[in-house]
């Protein structure tokens, strides 16, 4: 028989049975598709950035690398100053940094939410114990929260002053007027004094969870909150956290859900990177003078600043902060379907008035705000069950919102994004387009992935582009998961899906880095498409990665077929290893049911030295391999398992001839 030449079609489809989907890819893992064939994905290194200061760990905690942060970061956002720092905030469920410059140190800029008088905290020590006891009168601290001490003294032991006047995480909080943090060292006998009475402590705003810890029962959460059987969201103290941020200029406004708003202002050169302020009712903002450090400005913010708000949002047109899902004016109620805005290029007016265009508005479709999107003419608000196109119409009306559709889902607050001047989104049960019309995104792996997701987990779902492949990433948990551990991908040039495995919390994209920006779990920020290896690891681990085909047969499957030859017709371009191996399997089976058979694995590796060496003649890529596999069906799958190692399949061979009906 002539050679039978695998010219697959492009994109991974698990909508229907692997033979039914003959000439075609089913499964795959850490590729993509490039041209029309699949290809090993880019691979990712950590930043070596570190915190400028190490903190107390908590019970059972490490204390942090130097290339790490504290907390799951679920948000990235990157900008340029006017003086060209370049700057990357990162917000995590205990903590909100902002790195100087790639590689730069992780400053810690989470606000304070309650500085202590002089002498309101005092300090209790057990003999041989390193738990330490703070008594302080309605402190308002959880388990988890950071608190910083000042103007202590030792407590007459090896409890010293320089070990109390420190930053420590609170280990528990067993009253409203006490909870416990942990000593580097065990006091002894004489370890009997209180601290003295000058000591202060600086809290930190309350952490979040690192997870969602969804209720249940009848009546949890918002009528038609989340999917039915799984029940609502939780409360505040269970949500879980989740940032949000903007520019507002070369300053960033800030918010954690639920919470209140922040600003952290650029101040001077070099930069100073002091603690974000409240951006609250009649609060004071100062901002040094950027230009030379000295001197500051002190603007009041007015008594209707909002008080809390589910997300923000800065306009490209003329900077007006849309505060979402916040507390209405008089009332410090939260009301989860009003917006409300600043003045134009005004942080600190928010009562509207006929000399300013501050503002609010009620959407009526749905029943929560979920997040928000400024695309090139408009502000997109989706709710949980509508989308809203925003437009700024000037004075008396200030903005227009126009239900763009309803009867729609979003997964979460980040799991939308804009590419190629489209908006994308992963819903519920489906991906969806906004293209000045909502339309439902074609997904060959719908079933796939909806059937394999933990719907409770939904808000942890995020987006994110990587725009030198022209994709779209998902991630989010798989069933039995409340970890971040998959992904899809939709590659929207060639409108084509693959997916595999990979535990990340957040993404940006952005020209300001050379490469996609991710963070993962133990507070490591990752650059991806870097290298052809996973550079988190110490040394470098090799990426796993394959492409399977659907099912293909001989003449029909009417006879068995036996390959015994194929040409391979892949090269390993990128690769960094001399020698790189591909390795291609050929998996028969005798039916659609079936379980496969004994596989044919066929090592082909390159002659070429890849070392340092920038051209490649193609055709040495090409070479013979010889096998024994017979079946009435086949699938192929091309994968490689080992360190500096790039491949890209091109069309495939296979010399089989019929070997008989059974």
């Amino acid at each position: 028989m002539p050679l039978q030449k695998l010219a697959l079609k492009s994109g991974v489809n698990r909508e229907s049975t692997t033979l039914a989907n003959e000439g075609g890819y089913f499964d795959s893992e850490k590729i993509r598709f490039r041209s029309g064939s699949p290809e090993k994905i880019g691979g990712w290194i950590t930043d070596t950035g570190t915190t400028p200061s190490v903190l107390q760990p908590p019970t059972n905690a490490a204390p942090l690398n130097p290339a790490s942060f504290w907390g799951v970061c679920r948000s990235l956002w990157s900008w340029l100053t006017l003086s060209s720092y370049n700057l990357m905030a990162l917000g995590t469920h205990l903590k909100f940094y902002i790195q100087n410059g790639v590689g730069g140190d992780f400053y810690d800029v989470t606000p304070i939410r309650l500085t202590t008088a002089a002498g309101d905290v005092t300090f209790a020590a057990v003999n041989g114990s390193t738990t330490l006891t703070i008594t302080d009168t309605a402190h308002g601290a959880q388990a988890n929260d950071f608190v910083t001490f000042s103007d202590a003294v030792s407590l007459g032991g090896v409890i010293t002053a320089a070990i109390l006047n420190a930053e420590f995480q609170i280990v528990s909080s067993p009253t409203v007027n006490t909870y416990t943090i942990l000593s580097p060292v065990a006091a002894n006998g004489a370890d009997s004094g209180n601290g003295g009475v000058a000591v202060v402590g600086a809290y930190q705003i309350n952490t979040g969870a690192e997870y969602q810890v969804p209720m249940v029962g009848w009546s949890a959460g918002a009528w038609g909150a989340g999917v039915w059987g799984v029940g609502g969201t939780g409360t505040a103290t269970t949500a879980l956290r989740l940032w949000s941020e903007n520019n507002f200029g070369e300053n960033l406004v800030m918010n954690p859900r639920g919470g209140a708003l922040y600003l952290w202002a650029v101040n001077a050169t070099p930069l100073i990177f002091d603690r974000a302020q409240l951006l609250g009712p009649s609060v004071n903002i100062t901002t040094k003078d950027y230009a030379t450090g000295t001197g500051s400005t002190t603007t009041a913010v007015d008594s209707s600043c909002p008080l809390m708000a589910n997300f923000v949002r800065v306009s490209d047109s003329s900077r007006f902060i849309f505060a979402f899902g916040c507390n209405d004016y008089g009332s410090a109620a939260q009301t989860p379907m009003l917006i409300r805005w600043s003045d134009q290029e005004s942080f600190a007016t928010w009562l509207p008035a006929a000399t300013n265009q501050a503002g609010s508005y009620t959407l009526s479709q749905g029943s929560t705000l979920i997040t928000a999107v400024q695309t090139r003419q408009e502000l997109l608000v989706f709710t949980d069950s509508a989308l809203y196109s925003t437009q700024y119409l000037g004075p008396p009306y200030v903005w227009g919102f126009q239900l763009m559709e309803s009867n729609i889902s979003i997964a979460g607050p980040n799991a939308v994004v804009t590419a190629n001047n489209l908006t994308y989104w992963m819903g519920v049960d489906k991906f969806y387009v906004y293209s000045g019309r909502v339309e439902t995104l074609p997904c060959t792996l719908r079933q796939y992935v909806f059937n394999d997701i933990n719907m409770s987990q939904q808000s942890q779902v995020f987006a994110g582009t990587n725009e030198g492949y022209n994709e779209i990433w998902w991630y989010y948990c798989s069933t039995n998961s409340t970890t971040i551990d998959k992904y899809v991908i939709y590659n929207y040039l060639e409108k084509t899906w693959y997916y595999g495995t990979m535990s990340r919390t957040a993404w940006v994209d952005s020209q300001l880095r050379e490469q996609p920006v991710s963070a993962g779990y133990g507070g490591q920020m990752i650059y991806q498409e870097t290298g052809v290896d996973d550079g988190t690891t110490t040394p470098a681990s090799p990426i796993v990665s394959y492409v399977q085909s659907s099912d293909f047969d001989i003449g029909d499957g009417n006879n068995y077929g036996f390959v015994w030859r194929m040409i391979p017709d892949v090269t390993f371009d990128g690769s960094t290893v001399n020698n790189p191996t591909a390795t291609f399997t050929l998996r028969p089976r005798q039916n659609p049911g079936a379980n496969y058979g004994v596989s044919s694995t066929l090592n082909v590796v390159s002659t070429q030295n890849y070392v340092n060496q920038k051209t490649y003649n193609v055709q040495q890529f090409t070479e013979i391999v010889y096998t024994r596999v017979r079946g009435r069906q086949m699938a192929l799958k091309i994968g490689s398992t080992e360190l500096g190692v790039a491949w890209h399949l091109g069309v495939p061979r296979l010399d089989s001839r019929p070997d008989g009906r059974r």
